[in-house]
């Protein structure tokens, strides 16, 4: 098997690299038809969008302080690892921003699409689900679109549900939400185009960030779900992902 190994930049993950590198070989990620990730989550983000043109499964080994969408990290047995290895697909959401001066984003998330109030003064979100307007005027520190498997991240900090992997719903939740004060969110089929614009722009400045990727002094977001393929992570069979997000509803911690 051809495999790309990635690493963190950190000294502990660099040098698991070198050392699978020398047991396993190491070939360029284009050629690759296994990419290996060695890290925390935040480095398995990127590697997926990185490298999600290439249709090449994603095998993470856990080398930082979170690793939700890790493997256990292991020198030994790694063919055997990946061939006993369940796969799980993730659907990105994408996200199109109109900032204050009239200019267009886009970014992608696995994890979830977030805003949030850039001054002391709380948001003031008007809420539509594809064409129906149906909170006309949130006040909240924020609110966040997230898919099951970022449903466990900071969707959860924030009391958001928490979704099974194959249910094909998101999580829509607020933050700090205080009007409609008994407004907690809802769970929407995960073709719904979700389209949140701020209402006092100028006043109470609003960001959007998809994953780690940050445009400040948006007018309007429109966030709906990525067209084409997901990207495919393996999971040891006692660690798959569809279990860890059943568990995590059980946590005590």
């Amino acid at each position: 098997m051809r495999i790309a190994f990635v690493a963190s930049d950190t000294s502990v993950a660099q040098q698991a690299r070198r050392k699978l590198v020398e047991r396993y070989g190491d070939v360029p990620a284009a050629e690759a038809e296994l990419i290996v990730a060695l890290g925390g989550d935040g480095f398995m983000l990127r590697t997926l969008h990185l490298h999600r043109a290439l249709d090449v499964p994603v095998y993470g080994m856990k080398l930082g302080r979170v690793g939700f969408l890790m493997n256990k990290h292991k020198l030994d047995g790694l063919p055997e690892r990946v061939a006993r290895a369940h796969a799980a697909e993730l659907h990105p959401l994408e996200m199109l921003v109109t900032d204050a001066d009239g200019t267009s984003h886009q970014a992608q998330a696995f994890n979830e699409v977030s805003l949030l109030r850039q001054s002391n003064q709380a948001a003031h979100l008007e809420v539509k689900l594809n064409e129906a307007v149906k909170l006309p005027n949130l006040v909240c520190d924020g609110i966040m679109v997230a898919t099951p498997a970022g449903s466990t991240a900071y969707n959860l900090s924030a009391h958001g549900p928490i979704l099974p992997l194959d249910a094909n719903v998101l999580a829509l939740t607020p933050i700090s939400p205080f009007r409609p004060r008994r407004w907690r969110g809802a769970i929407l089929p995960h073709r719904t185009q979700v389209t949140l614009r701020i209402l006092d722009p100028g006043k109470r400045p609003v960001s959007a960030t998809a994953d780690f990727h940050e445009v400040r002094d948006v007018r309007e977001v429109v966030v709906r779900q990525a067209e084409g393929r997901g990207v495919r992570l393996l999971f040891d069979p006692e660690h798959n992902l569809e279990q860890r997000i059943l568990d995590e509803q059980f946590a005590a911690e």
